[in-house]
């Protein structure tokens, strides 16, 4: 008699295949992605070779496809509105201080002359990613207050 084992997705019973010896999940579709989906979550936490060629093959994909989300959200208003909403919503519940996607840091002491990046911040306080380089040449340094 064959024995049955239990799904790890599904949970259902099954007969394993006899040429798959420790299979662990059924042949269903959705128990199959959730295997390869479980796969590549073990593989990127374990594999730094994994993980390092699925990011250079990210990055080509969004290389090659780079008017990909905007042409997405052109075609999609409703995910658009739902995405703004959302975001106003956490501006919302954070404390005033404007949001950044990148590092932001609060200078202890005045700007030095040097190349910084510069970003514009819209009206909702967030930074984007989109920056410029530029060069700022301090003139005068601060002044110490009358006494």
């Amino acid at each position: 008699m064959k024995s049955t084992r239990l799904c790890l997705a599904c949970g259902n019973a099954f007969v394993p295949l006899r040429h798959v010896p420790r299979q662990q999940y059924c042949s269903a579709k959705a128990c199959q992605r959730a295997r390869r989906r479980d796969w590549q979550s073990n593989r990127l936490c374990n594999d730094s070779d994994y993980r390092d060629n699925q990011a250079r093959a990210q990055a080509k994909w969004r290389a090659d496809h780079s008017s990909y989300w905007r042409e997405y959200r052109a075609a999609h208003p409703a995910y658009r509105e739902r995405n703004r909403s959302m975001q106003r919503s956490r501006n919302a519940r954070r404390d005033s201080r404007p949001i950044a996607k990148m590092n932001v840091i609060r200078l202890p002491r005045p700007l030095d002359s040097g190349f910084y990046l510069l970003s514009h911040a819209d009206d909702a306080g967030v930074g984007k990613m989109d920056a410029w380089t530029v060069h700022i040449a301090v003139l005068s340094g601060p002044t110490a207050p009358p006494t």
